[in-house]
Formats: C-alpha cells, structure tokens, sequence
C-alpha cells in the first residue's frame, strides 16, 4: 500500500454534507442509522437542514397507500428545498411512480440496499475529504437518543398475510448471526445506550431461516434463537454496573415465546411485548391469512401475568377488514374485553397495492369503519384508564426522556417512560420536583401521583 501523503491535506470543514428525511417504522430508522454511519466513515458529513446539505437522502415508507402519499410529499419538499435528492427505503420499490411524480430525483434504490445508496451519493456528491480523515474512526450514527437504541435482529418475513406486501418488499426472513447481533448490543450499552428496542419483522422467528445457527459467544454456544438472544441480553450490564432495558417488539405468539416470561419475572427483560394480533374473529383471522387461536392466546395472557404480573402486552388491530361483519367486529370487542392489552393501536384497513386482501369480496363502506374505529377506541381507552389508575400510588421505575427548564417557582418538569411504555407509540410518564442534576437516560423510581387514559404523572422518590 502506498504511503498517504502529507502535503495540504483537506479540513474537514470541506467534506461533502448529506441531509436526511427517516420515514416509517423503527427498522426505517435502523436503515438510516447505518447508511449515514457508512456515508460518515466514507467522510461526508451530516446536515440537520435542506439549505447546509449537497444532497437529501430520503428514506420511504411504502406499506399503505398512505404512507407512499407521505413519502411523496417528503420528496417534493425536499427537492423544493434543495433540489439534489436520492429516495431509498420501501417504496424505492415503486421506482417509476417515485419518478412519474418527481423526475429530478437523481436516484431511486429499494429497502435496505446499503451499498447502492452509498454508490448513488458517491456519484451525485462525491466525497471531498482526504486520505487522512478516511483512516480516523468514526462512531455509529444514531437517529434516537443516545440514551435509547433499535436492535435489528433480521429482515424480511416469512409470512403470507393477505394484506402485507412485507415480503415483496424486503423479502423473506434473513437472520443476523447472532455473535453480531449480541456484539452490537454490548456496544450500543457501552456507548450510553440504557434501553434496547429488539425489532424486526417478526422477532419469534429470528434464526428460523439459518437453523439456528449456533456461534461462540463470552466462551459459550448460543444459539440464533430469540429465548436464547433474551437472555443473553438480559445478561448485559452498564459501565455503571446496572442492567439496561430490553424491550421485544413484532413478537409473534408462537410457543417458545413462553420461555421468555420468567426471564422478565426475573428482572432480565423489560416486562413488555409487542404482538401484532391485527384481530380476534376467527373468520377475519382467516381471510387475513393468520393464526386463528384467539381462545388459546387468551389463556396464555393468564398464565403469563401469574407468572410476571407486571407485564405489559401492547398490540394493533385492523377494523374494517374486507368481510368483515357486525359480528366479526363484536367478537373483536369481546376478546378485548376480556384480554385487557394494556396498549392498544387501532387501523382502519387501506388497500394496499399489491396486496391479495385487495381481491376479497365484500369490502367495508368507509363510514362503518369510522364508526368501528371510534367504538374500538373507546374500549380500549376505557380499558387503558382503568389500567393506569391502578398504578396511582405505586412507585415505578421510569427512564427519563426529556428535562425541562425550571418554572417562575423553580419546580423542574420532566417527561419519562415506565416499563410499560416504548418510545413513540406508547404513553408517557411526566414528573415535577425533579432534580436540576437529572439528565435523560437515568432511570429513577417514581411514586405514581395520577393518571389519564394514556399517561401518568409523578414525582421522583427519595
């Protein structure tokens, strides 16, 4: 190798600088997170507006017809603001409605295609800094806060649902070994990181596809399998010497997701899963092409929360799936009723291009789904209140997100999360009194002062 030249070599002031828009769901953001940390080892550096970027990537969402008009609309912003853009992500799939719509885009990739990306960058803006910045280390770059990160596990899915274009959009399921996926974990807790947010598109099924190839890790065979994963990460400790959150999401309810409650009963992970049960009525389930055990899954709820009584279950549902009846949707009701998820996201259903449940007879009229949207909302509303009343008077840990600057009185405020709530989509635990020294990240017991339907308000104990 030749020796790096000495002479004039480039500040780093001059190198290239890329903007970026992050759309969609937490393993969007992954994606984004590391195409930056690629493009920041490549040597550009990163612009937090249009005006200070020589090139906007953005980064789509493609799932509902929704979403891709999100994603248009962010491209057309971006070239309105700046003019040079690369679109990646989801709907970089739909490359010639992306150019029909904009045709200044300089390019268009598809989901998780790192290295084209990169080349598209390359090529539009292409790095100007000197050997010399090539060869220095450069930290991952996260789009969360330091103190909480996503854990990607695998990509694309196995599954068939009749109204998902997942798979043709990220393929089928692909596991990361599992030594990567424990190894990054340990560096993003040894980085600040107090929260792990386990994602993918279907975490019970991680190491399916590789057989569950075992690898050496800390001297022991693991397996790549999410019980093994889960305690492995349960075994993670801080600089400090306390154990970081570890948070599963997209957990299907297969049965091995069984042996991880006594790994949350035991303080090993956070007592929280996210399960996308989508529905309840047997004969929704079944034009949705999914698992129709709800009487089975009941019971199980049972026995978990004997086994971990603080365990939080969170969920999303679809109302108005094509066919589905007044019947259909009392059942839904019924099952939450008896269920009592603790966090519940509704959806009306929208057609999706490409999707098989576009071709089912019998869709619902737009009013009735409104109606049953608001109806469902208000149980679980009603159902979410009860559940936060509960917890008035109990103390809890939170780790705080945001600190507040002090009042007329000097009263600090701070906003948190309990174990129960995952950043964005759950609630929110907001405090007063708190010290002026708390920084987010720190995770302090808090005594539960009052509750809402979706948050709930405390003060720091001790």
């Amino acid at each position: 190798m030749s020796t790096p030249t000495t002479s004039a070599p480039r500040p780093v002031t001059d190198a290239k600088r890329v903007g970026m828009v992050s759309l969609g769901c937490p393993k969007a953001l992954v994606d984004s997170e590391r195409i930056l940390t690629r493009l920041r080892a490549d040597g550009y550096a990163m612009s937090p507006d249009y005006a200070g970027a020589d090139v906007v990537l953005v980064n789509t969402c493609g799932f509902l017809d929704s979403a891709k008009e999100e994603s248009l609309a962010a491209i057309g912003e971006a070239i309105s603001e700046n003019g040079r853009v690369i679109v990646t992500g989801c709907m970089g799939e739909e490359a010639d409605a992306i150019r029909a719509a904009h045709p200044q885009v300089l390019a268009v990739t598809g989901a998780h295609q790192y290295e084209q990306v990169v080349e598209a960058v390359h090529e539009h803006a292409p790095p100007s800094q000197g050997p010399f910045v090539d060869l220095i280390p450069q930290p991952d770059i996260k789009l969360t806060p330091r103190h909480y990160s996503y854990l990607k596990i695998s990509e694309g899915c196995n599954h068939s649902c009749s109204f998902c274009i997942i798979p043709d959009l990220r393929g089928k399921l692909a596991s990361r070994r599992i030594d990567a996926v424990l190894r990054e974990a340990e560096k993003l807790v040894a980085a600040g990181t107090r929260e792990l947010l386990v994602i993918s598109q279907d975490t019970s099924a991680y190491g399916v596809d590789t057989r569950h190839d075992p690898r050496q890790w800390k001297g022991r065979e693991v397996r790549a399998h999410m019980t093994d994963m889960a305690r492995e990460l349960g075994q993670l400790t801080t600089p400090e010497g306390n154990a970081p959150w570890v948070r599963l999401h997209y957990v299907y309810p297969y049965p091995h997701v069984d042996q991880v409650i006594p790994l949350m009963a035991e303080g090993l992970l956070t007592p929280y899963l996210d399960i996308p049960f989508q529905h309840a009525a047997p004969s929704v389930l079944k034009r949705m092409r999914r698992p129709a055990n709800e009487a089975k899954v009941l019971a199980r709820l049972k026995d978990w929360r004997a086994i971990c009584p603080d365990i939080a279950i969170r969920s999303s549902f679809v109302v108005g799936f094509p066919g589905e009846t007044e019947d259909d949707f009392a059942y839904l009701v019924d099952w939450l009723e008896e269920a009592q998820l603790d966090r519940v996201g509704a959806f009306r259903f929208e057609p999706v291009e490409g999707a098989a449940a576009n071709a089912l007879p019998d869709p619902v009229p737009e009013e009735v789904k409104e109606e049953r949207y608001a109806r469902l909302m208000e149980v679980t509303e009603r159902i979410s209140a009860a559940k936060l009343t509960a917890k008035v008077g109990r103390t809890l840990p939170v780790i705080i997100d945001a600190v507040g600057e002090p009042d007329e009185d000097g009263d600090i405020g701070a906003t948190g999360r309990s174990q129960a709530d995952a950043p964005e989509i759950d609630g929110a635990v907001y405090l007063r009194n708190v010290p002026a020294t708390l920084e987010p990240g720190q995770i302090l017991d808090v005594r539960i002062e009052d509750a809402d339907a979706h948050d709930l308000f405390g003060v720091p104990v001790g």
